[in-house]
């Protein structure tokens, strides 16, 4: 995931028509997919698709034997444009559930005078128990932030009030990674380290992403067994070398298995010692192809692997 993904999840939105549901009913009837291995489908991977025709791109991720996907759009309370009780009811009746999406944790989410979170994350919160989430991800968070040892603490502990907060409704808190965590350092560390090392297991879950890390030189591999059993969600991914790529690095993804990262052992080792049980496939470029069709040629081979 590069910045402008980050600006698509937080500025992204549009005008649909949904069918409606109480949201009390959701409450007791909420059904989280916890410690199941599972694959799915960052709708990232078809945005396009999801801006202009989400219902139908929905259906047809359905019919390809999509049962998972991780949404990038959540603005003014609505997902795609549905609210969480409509979008939970539109995913059930295509058979699919929603175990974790993305939502930018940013300055305004936390109020410093009164030491709480906003109302706005407050409700990202809530939105994301109707729906069925297991995990709340950030996908990034403030550049200011990251800039000093001291701000970074500061968004570390945030992140860790975070997972307090979901946890009361059943949930983690999560972070995703891009690629500026394998190449800036503070105090001496590096950025990743650091994340890690500051947030509590027990409370927040990271999200590997393969590719964001592959061009600054960050190889999953070596951080799973640097912190087995840290990363119960994956973002899989492969890359090849492009003219700009993604993330400005001279890399972008691609079909499973046709690039450099080795996704296969990867994944197969986060089974094995990372504690993973979330395979999430996104795909950002797709080398001329239909990303519905990237899709359906990823899950056809991550399916392969015997996850």
């Amino acid at each position: 995931m590069k910045n402008s993904r980050r600006k698509f999840i937080q500025n992204a939105s549009l005008a649909i028509m949904g069918a409606s549901l109480k949201p009390s009913a959701l409450w007791s009837s909420r059904s989280i997919v916890a410690s199941k291995n599972l694959i799915g489908v960052q709708l990232y991977s078809v945005r396009e698709d999801m801006f202009k025709k989400p219902l139908e791109t929905l259906t047809a991720l359905s019919k390809m034997g999509i049962e998972y996907v991780e949404h990038a759009n959540y603005v003014n309370r609505k997902f795609y444009g549905w609210t969480a009780a409509e979008f939970k009811k539109v995913l059930d009746g295509l058979g699919i559930k929603m175990p974790s999406g993305h939502t930018v944790m940013s300055t305004h989410h936390w109020d410093s005078t009164k030491k709480d979170f906003t109302d706005a994350w407050k409700q990202t919160v809530e939105d994301a128990a109707i729906v069925g989430q297991e995990y709340v991800i950030s996908p990034s968070m403030d550049d200011k932030l990251r800039s000093t040892y001291d701000g970074l603490m500061q968004q570390l502990d945030a992140f860790n009030k975070s997972g307090e907060l979901c946890k009361a409704s059943g949930m983690k808190f999560g972070y995703h990674n891009h690629d500026f965590e394998f190449k800036e350092k503070l105090n001496g560390t590096l950025m990743y380290d650091l994340i890690l090392q500051h947030t509590d297991p027990k409370l927040v879950v990271h999200q590997l992403d393969f590719g964001n890390m592959y061009g600054a030189g960050g190889r999953a591999a070596e951080w799973i067994k640097k912190y087995p059993g840290r990363f119960q969600s994956l973002h899989v991914k492969d890359e090849i070398k492009a003219e700009k790529g993604e993330m400005n690095d001279g890399y972008e993804s691609t079909i499973l298995g046709e690039g450099v990262v080795d996704p296969k052992s990867i994944a197969l080792l986060a089974k094995k010692i990372g504690g993973a049980h979330h395979y999430i496939i996104e795909q950002e470029s797709y080398q001329g192809l239909a990303p519905l069709d990237c899709v359906k040629k990823d899950l056809a081979i991550i399916k392969s692997w015997g996850i």
